[in-house]
């Protein structure tokens, strides 16, 4: 199936690592420019010989912190100084922070919001422009099957995923007449380094558990018995930036193997 995204322009942050490289490398499969951000320039530039070597589009790699309004507008105006526009944003940059509303810090919520909500708000703020002139956009806020339906012990992060899918519907009624489509995808459990770092702390009271292992216990209560790949989650992304996906905005798809109790 042809995607339409050959050419496109995609930005997308978070991108070192994880759901945010694998968004990168399923749009530069379909021949889209992508350009990747955060804040590590080092794993960045690793991140981007992985997706050259994948797919057939350009690769751009910006250091850019997305709490720093002024850092991503700069990062925005290269892409744009390189590649004319922006096409597609996928806002993916964030970490989980999970507490029991006592435990919660007035520093974790102003972490938490920083990355997740205000730096897709600066992301979205930036491009928006460059699609409204192409009369043509997509924005994908990567979010939580929490922000949907919180558990117990999931602060800061339910509360700002859960204002990451309010923001979401909001954008997508005020930006549909001029063809910019804006959609959530509600991330379960999936690989990641984060989980990888979790595992190794893991082995200091159990050296002898393998990541694998490690995967397998973690997926035992998901529906589906297992742990997502990133690319499960990639791909997705993937579809709902492209022509394909032209009647779908202000949705929220659960990609989490069925562990939320709402769709």
């Amino acid at each position: 199936m042809d995607l339409g995204l050959q050419g496109k322009v995609a930005i997308i942050t978070g991108a070192s690592d994880g759901i945010g490289k694998a968004a990168a490398i399923s749009l530069a499969v379909e021949g889209a420019r992508v350009a990747i951000f955060a804040r590590d320039q080092g794993r960045l530039d690793s991140a981007a010989e992985e997706i050259k070597s994948a797919g057939s589009g350009e690769v751009l790699a910006l250091s850019a912190d997305v709490t720093d309004k002024d850092a991503v507008q700069a990062a925005v105006d290269k892409v744009v100084a390189e590649w004319g526009t922006v096409h597609i944003l996928v806002n993916n940059a964030g970490t989980s922070s999970a507490n029991k509303f006592d435990d919660m810090t007035t520093e974790m919520l102003d972490i938490d919001f920083g990355i997740k909500v205000y730096g897709a708000i600066h992301c979205s703020q930036a491009v928006l422009p460059h699609m409204k002139k192409n009369g043509w956009g997509r924005i994908i806020n990567t979010t939580t099957p929490g922000g949907k339906a919180s558990g117990g012990g999931s602060q800061p992060t339910s509360l700002s995923r859960a204002a990451g899918i309010s923001l979401t519907k909001a954008m997508s009624k005020d930006f549909a007449a001029e063809n910019i489509l804006v959609n959530t995808v509600c991330v379960g459990l999936i690989k990641s380094g984060q989980h990888r770092t979790r595992w190794e702390k893991g082995r200091k009271d159990n050296p002898d558990l393998t990541l694998e292992q490690f995967y397998e216990k973690s997926g035992a209560n998901v529906p589906m018995g297992r742990v997502g790949e990133a690319r499960e989650v990639g791909d997705t992304i993937c579809y709902l930036a492209s022509e394909r996906a032209s009647y779908i905005t202000g949705t929220a798809i659960n990609v989490d193997g069925g562990t939320s109790p709402v769709v």
